[in-house]
């Protein structure tokens, strides 16, 4: 047999049967943030213990203002009364995308539990306070490294990141204070659905979607 056809057939036959859990709209909280409270929670139980294992990583996909899209993987660093906060490089493409095109979606997958969040909204900056806040938590190297790396820039190599490194280094010392650098702060994505995927057996997933409409939420089950 052909390689390459061994190859597609191998991956096509790549498959499990979900069956841990169910899911339906009489089982959710009134709002998606209480509902995902609930599951990152779970999943920060579940999924603490293996090594390597980041439960708030998540998609983040934007588009150009043409409606060329992109994705990467991010960490989720907040969740208040207003949205989900992440924190990267303003002038980076993610950053130049969202500000031209302020709107994203995010995905978390836990495999571990069979279950994945969707979330789609409208893109704001934190407040000031909020970044400087949290930058101020961060380890003194990521610090750092916020000033040091032109994310998302061509380089000649790796060495002009460690020489930028070296240099703050040795201007900031170990205690003076490394204050944020103003490309480098939070966005917020204020959701205007959330959805609630629990895998089931046969591929019929429950799928439970949350609409804004107005001040309150529409709660309805999607056909998998």
């Amino acid at each position: 047999m052909n390689i390459k056809k061994m190859k597609k057939e191998k991956i096509a036959g790549l498959r499990r049967d979900y069956k841990a859990r169910t899911l339906d709209v009489s089982d959710v909280a009134v709002d998606p943030f209480t509902q995902f409270d609930l599951w990152f929670q779970e999943a920060l139980t579940t999924l603490h213990s293996d090594a390597g294992v980041e439960a708030n990583a998540m998609t983040l996909a934007t588009a150009t203002k043409a409606g060329i899209p992109s994705a990467r993987i991010v960490l989720l660093k907040g969740v208040d009364e207003k949205g989900f906060i992440f924190y990267t490089n303003y002038d980076s493409r993610k950053g130049q995308e969202l500000e031209a095109n302020p709107h994203a979606a995010l995905v978390f997958f836990w495999q571990e539990l069979e279950r994945q969040v969707r979330i789609e909204g409208r893109i704001e900056r934190v407040e000031s306070d909020v970044s400087n806040q949290y930058f101020s938590s961060r380890p003194r190297r990521s610090r750092i490294g916020a000033w040091a790396s032109p994310q998302s820039q061509v380089i000649d190599n790796r060495e002009v990141l460690e020489h930028n490194m070296t240099d703050l280094e040795t201007e900031y010392g170990e205690e003076s204070p490394i204050p944020r650098p103003a490309h480098w702060g939070g966005y917020r994505v204020v959701p205007k659905a959330v959805e609630f995927w629990q895998g089931r057996r046969s591929r019929l997933h429950d799928r439970v979607r949350y609409e804004r409409k107005e001040d309150a939420w529409d709660i309805v089950r999607l056909a998998p």
